[in-house]
């Protein structure tokens, strides 16, 4: 037994500068800008949900959470005695936390090395259909916002409590020599990647200390061309190119990453793989991709 997550619901950053995410997410990714219940905060859509992220000001600039969607009352019931079972604190989000990320239950807890999630049902979605500033539609229903790698300092604890705690499956995997993350020399870490749904993985992770809390956050739209113009608005407003357009070997995306204002990288994708468990064997990649993603930023 485990808990059934369905997909990534949300994320929200910390920031010390909301006008500076404002113009990064409108002016270079093309989030609509939405509306919520606090005035001081910054609600993006990408799809009918009321918010996908959410920027909140902070004297810090790094992830604050990131929200995981059960399918209803029961689900998150049988959650919430999951992980009481499994001996992870949790606590109740107040009313007024309810109302601004407009759900009606969640529970948060930190995963072992601080990481912060929520587990949610019953977000709100909006009559209005969402209108992005360039017109990219975005890929999600069934799968979820997109995905989310998160930094963690034991790669071996982090796979058994995604997996045997939160009901991740694994997906795939990447060796890395572990002197890259100060182990010892002919030593190996793993980077793993984890999923709810079709989507090949919505969550995966780097055992590396990250002070951003996250190393970054994958966003897919429909068309090759919305990536293309992406790319060019990152070029136009100087926004800091973090790896060249490339193809993905694990999940096939095609994708390049730019830096956001909160210290992590976004990365903005298309014809990502969708997977079916019944026949998914998880594999070990032997690179990062086919082709591209070139992270000096083609410097």
């Amino acid at each position: 037994m485990s808990i059934d997550i369905r997909s990534m619901g949300y994320v929200r950053v910390a920031s010390t500068d909301p006008e500076q995410w404002r113009h990064f997410a409108t002016k270079v990714l093309g989030l609509a800008e939405g509306r919520g219940p606090h005035p001081d905060h910054l609600y993006f859509r990408i799809d009918a949900v009321s918010a996908r992220l959410v920027v909140v000001p902070a004297d810090v600039d790094q992830l604050a959470c990131t929200g995981w969607e059960v399918a209803d009352h029961q689900a998150l019931q049988a959650a919430r005695e999951h992980l009481e079972e499994a001996g992870v604190a949790f606590e109740e989000g107040s009313g007024e936390e309810l109302d601004e990320r407009r759900v009606q239950e969640l529970v948060r807890f930190e995963d072992p090395f601080g990481n912060v999630f929520e587990l949610f049902h019953g977000i709100t979605y909006e009559s209005r259909p969402v209108v992005t500033p360039y017109g990219a539609r975005f890929v999600t229903g069934d799968q979820g916002m997109g995905h989310i790698v998160v930094p963690v300092d034991d790669d071996v604890e982090a796979l058994r409590f995604y997996s045997e705690v939160l009901g991740f499956r694994l997906r795939d995997s990447m060796s890395m020599p572990g002197e890259f993350v100060g182990k010892e020399p002919g030593s190996k870490v793993w980077l793993r990647f984890l999923g709810v749904n079709p989507r090949h993985h919505s969550l995966a992770f780097l055992p590396m200390p990250n002070p951003a809390r996250c190393v970054h956050i994958m966003l897919e739209v429909e068309e090759l061309d919305d990536v293309g113009r992406a790319l060019e608005r990152v070029r136009k407003h100087g926004a800091p190119l973090s790896a060249t357009l490339g193809r993905h070997m694990n999940d096939e995306m095609v994708s390049f990453y730019v830096r956001s204002p909160g210290g992590f990288d976004i990365e903005f994708g298309t014809d990502g793989l969708q997977v079916d468990d019944a026949r998914w064997v998880a594999r070990e990649s032997t690179a990062v991709s086919y082709w591209g993603h070139d992270f000096s930023g083609g410097q």
